[in-house]
């Protein structure tokens, strides 16, 4: 007998809902819920395909400890006590930062991974940690701090309502989007230019989200900061700006002017491989759209100057007024975010409060650049890396010259991995963790709804029970908590308790809090949850923006209500809040901040450098994210292929031919990978996707071994940062390539 269940999708950022059909413990489909209030029985292949990644056979079943030099089988408390017996003893001779922690993208799609790993920073209370975000966005957290106060103050594109969007490096027809929740980003894109809107994108492929533009212009990679400052200077040359409500909020206005006023389209257009009326027809449109927004992803953060990419986008929505107006770019607001709090000046935003120790890398919202995690496990002396966690990541694939780093790894004295399979990276694990399949666990977003285009609240509880043997993933991070802050044998409850005692007491003290005053014992009494996350998720909902407050708010949101809203709560279309948003020290957007004006030199610099004859960009699978579902038969073959895409001209010119096998080098090291002649590229531009390379002897991945790829971050060193945010330039860096016969 067949029965169903409701499960947010956990695969990407548009957490769509699904309807599992499920026979016994087996899902055997998927198909988009469409009584959904967020995704209205949206679907991608990669939730379709929900079941057959539930049920990959080689996700790990139990624990396994390293004995003799070989991983085995063992049980959870031996795995456990190994933990807590090698962690702190490292921690105790060489210091806190003697562990490092790698936190990996899986992490913001499950709860665990969102509840757990604060706790774990502050038992460790290390310097040293690394997470995917040095390789994905942490340019916009930069600029969102540096512009607002807190980094994570990200607007994102009002895709219902807006009348003109300006898209840069990103392939949301493909990637589904990204700082942008929005299940059915293809169906909203098309809704735009039904009700004659404008699309514009600017990418040096001719993706599937470019086809469906108005306009694709085919960039020089990693020149979007020069493009975007242009169309700045032409707004300012041109007195085409118009801030509108935001302007008695703004400093630094005729700062910018200033600053851009040598970015011309005459002296641009070359750079990017633009005509200067085309870079003055943009700004134009930008500011006579009725309505409008800039939205760019990868594509400008993965580049030299990606920080100030991120910056110009928002700049550009200050200059036109589109910023935090309906139709605009807007600031999201979760359910289980903060209250809001008066307007008014806060702690603002800092970079560099620690360094790194062999670079000196400077520290970004607490981490330092993945891509420096090998020379501090190698280099000797005082704070090495000696221990490491990592949880949900695969650095040996994912990060710059992954080779050296599956050297560092296996020189670790401990290593610890929370990790559903043996890949890359956790193969050099002592201990690794499984979590249990998505379908044994509950599934709150609460990282994604902070960036979804329309206010929201959904969860599912598990769909499947927890099967014999396994341990449920916020149990598994709870366990990890105690074992390395010497709490090895309490139970995992303790560290929920922890957190909602410190919470409460918080939230009581604070004079802006709906329960300021009240009894922190007696309202974490009245909590209800049948697990100490959902204790914990209850407290959040009650403290939130919608929440009841303890009973102040009869109507408002707490754990009950949602669940009794299995397909959601529809929370209303965003709205305007910029005064309960900023966080700079002046209390206003500080337009110019110094270390974006101390950068810009780097940029002009860049108009006298010869450009390189042949460039590479990543590009995205919408069967694929990242490393992590190359294991999936549903999911490998077709467009979703490791291949060197390359314009028939270059093809030509190089001696390259379709299907043939190609040498691709660059200043990090080298790969061979099959040709694919297409004109959907640029002429001076080659393109090779991110995440692949599963042939480490060891690794236990069979389907995707059997068709491996090659690891393009072999090809980098590890130099090439954005030295604002640390993040790794994984666009737009120049390649040789040499035909192999």
């Amino acid at each position: 007998m067949s029965r169903t269940a409701l499960r947010i999708c956990p695969l990407c950022e548009a957490t769509c809902g699904l309807s599992l059909t499920i026979e016994g413990t087996r899902v055997t489909g998927a198909r988009g819920d469409a009584d959904d209030v967020f995704s209205q029985g949206f679907i991608c292949p990669k939730g379709a395909a929900f079941g057959e990644l539930d049920a990959d056979p080689d996700r790990l079943t139990g624990p396994l400890v390293r004995r003799d030099g070989v991983l085995r089988e063992a049980g959870w408390a031996e795995a456990f006590d190994l933990i807590a017996a090698r962690i702190r003893p490292i921690v105790e001779e060489h210091g806190p930062n003697a562990v490092g922690v790698v936190l990996g993208n899986p992490n913001v799609h499950t709860m665990a991974g969102a509840l757990y790993p604060p706790a774990l920073l502050q038992a460790l209370r290390t310097h040293n940690l690394f997470t995917a975000s040095t390789l994905d966005q942490m340019p916009k957290h930069v600029s969102s701090g540096l512009l607002f106060g807190d980094p994570f103050a990200i607007p994102v594109p009002d895709l219902d309502r807006t009348s003109h969007l300006l898209l840069l490096g990103a392939n949301p027809l493909e990637s589904n989007g990204s700082l942008c929740t929005a299940p059915d980003f293809p169906g909203k894109l098309r809704a735009l230019r039904r009700r004659a809107g404008t699309l514009t994108v600017v990418d040096p492929r001719r993706t599937r989200t470019a086809k469906l533009a108005d306009r694709h212009i085919a960039i020089r990679p990693g020149t979007d900061a020069l493009l975007l400052a242009s169309i700045a200077q032409v707004l300012f040359e041109e007195k085409l700006t118009a801030p509108g409500e935001t302007e008695p909020h703004i400093e630094g206005l005729a700062e910018v002017a200033d600053a851009v006023r040598e970015f011309t389209p005459e002296v641009v257009g070359p750079r990017c491989d633009m005509d200067p009326d085309t870079i003055r027809a943009l700004a134009r449109e930008l500011a006579a759209a009725p309505t409008a927004a800039v939205y760019g992803r990868i594509g400008s953060s993965t580049v030299e100057h990606g920080t100030l990419a991120n910056w110009l986008i928002d700049v550009l929505n200050i200059l036109t007024g589109n910023l935090d107006r309906p139709g605009g770019a807007l600031f999201p607001l979760s359910a289980t975010d903060r209250t809001p709090r008066p307007a008014g000046p806060g702690k603002g935003f800092a970079l560099g409060r620690w360094h790194s120790r062999v670079s000196g890398h400077p520290e970004v919202k607490s981490e330092l650049p993945l891509a420096a995690l090998a020379e501090e496990i190698e280099t000797p002396g005082e704070g090495q890396i000696r221990a490491l966690i990592t949880s949900a990541a695969n650095p040996v694939l994912s990060a710059p010259d992954g080779d050296r780093l599956d050297r560092a790894l296996a020189g670790l004295d401990f290593m610890v991995s929370v990790d559903p399979y043996l890949n890359e990276t956790s193969l050099h694990a002592d201990v690794v963790l499984p979590p249990p399949p998505p379908s044994q666990s509950a599934h709150f977003d609460f990282a994604f709804n902070g960036f979804a285009v329309r206010d929201q609240v959904r969860y599912t509880r598990p769909a499947v029970p927890l099967a014999e043997g396994r341990m449920d993933e916020c149990e598994i991070h709870a366990r990890l908590v105690l074992a390395v802050s010497g709490l090895h044998g309490a139970a995992p409850d303790a560290v929920d308790a922890m957190v909602v005692e410190r919470t409460l007491s918080q939230a009581v003290a604070d004079p802006h809090s709906p329960v300021h005053g009240r009894d922190a014992a007696a309202l974490a009494a009245e909590l209800t949850g049948a697990s100490g996350p959902e204790r914990r998720l209850d407290l959040m909902l009650r403290l939130g923006p919608y929440g009841d407050g303890f009973g102040a708010d009869p109507d408002g949101l707490t754990l009950e209500r949602v669940l009794a809203h299995p397909h959601g709560i529809d929370l209303g279309p965003l709205k305007p809040r910029l005064a309960q948003v900023l966080r700079t020290r002046s209390g206003r957007i500080e337009l110019l901040p110094a270390p974006i004006a101390a950068d810009l030199p780097r940029l002009r610099a860049t108009l006298d450098q010869p450009a390189a004859s042949l460039v590479l960009v990543g590009r995205r699978h919408l069967r694929s994210n990242n490393s992590w579902l190359h294991n999936i038969p549903a999911l490998s073959g077709g467009s979703n292929r490791c291949t060197l895409q390359i314009h028939p001209e270059d093809a030509a010119r190089l001696g390259l031919v379709d299907g043939a096998d190609v040498r691709v080098t660059a200043d990090g090291g080298a790969v061979t990978a099959p040709v694919e002649i297409t004109d959907s590229v640029r002429r001076g531009v080659v393109s090779l996707p991110h995440g692949w390379g599963h042939s480490r002897p060891g690794s236990r991945l069979a389907v995707a071994a059997e068709r491996p790829g090659v690891n393009v971050n072999q090809l980098l060193d590890g130099s090439r940062l954005d030295p604002l945010s640390g993040t790794a330039v994984l666009n737009g860096f120049p390649v040789e390539l040499t035909p192999l016969a």
